[in-house]
């Protein structure tokens, strides 16, 4: 298989990839909380601790959404800034303690939706599944 038809493979997986994490994260969120702001609190408790410019890249929000929304966050008491002690003008996101909470239940909701995709799984498929994964995050996702 040439680069190109990798490539396209590629590319039909990122696209699978954004509709199963859709489908997978479909009304799990509170209430509460924006589309939007769950996908920041989902960043963050993955990534944490992270910056404000680091939140914005990554998900492709203008530094003054991304502002505006750790702002109303912090209000819901669902996260926190932590100035760093070596260089006090840099400040890191971190979730609170209700923000851990709220975010591990819905990752617990989650874990269920994916044990009933791999529920047929065998021992065998799922040490495949784990390797094409650990490929991948080396490979492709470093």
């Amino acid at each position: 298989m040439g680069k190109s038809e990798l490539f396209q493979k590629f590319v039909a997986f990122v696209s699978a990839v954004h509709e199963i994490t859709n489908h997978m994260t479909r009304d799990i969120r509170s209430e509460d909380i924006t589309p939007l702001q769950y996908k920041m609190l989902e960043f963050i408790s993955i990534s944490q601790p992270v910056t404000l410019s680091k939140i914005s890249e990554c998900l492709h929000i203008s530094m003054p959404n991304t502002s505006r929304e750790l702002r109303k966050l912090s209000e819901k008491q669902l996260c926190d800034k932590v100035v760093d002690e070596a260089d006090r003008r840099k400040q890191y996101i971190r979730l609170s303690k209700q923000g851990e909470e709220m975010m591990n239940e819905a990752f617990g909701r989650v874990e269920s939706r994916f044990a009933e995709r791999i529920a047929h799984a065998t021992e065998e498929e799922l040490q495949e599944i784990e390797h094409a994964l650990d490929i991948l995050r080396s490979k492709v996702f470093y």
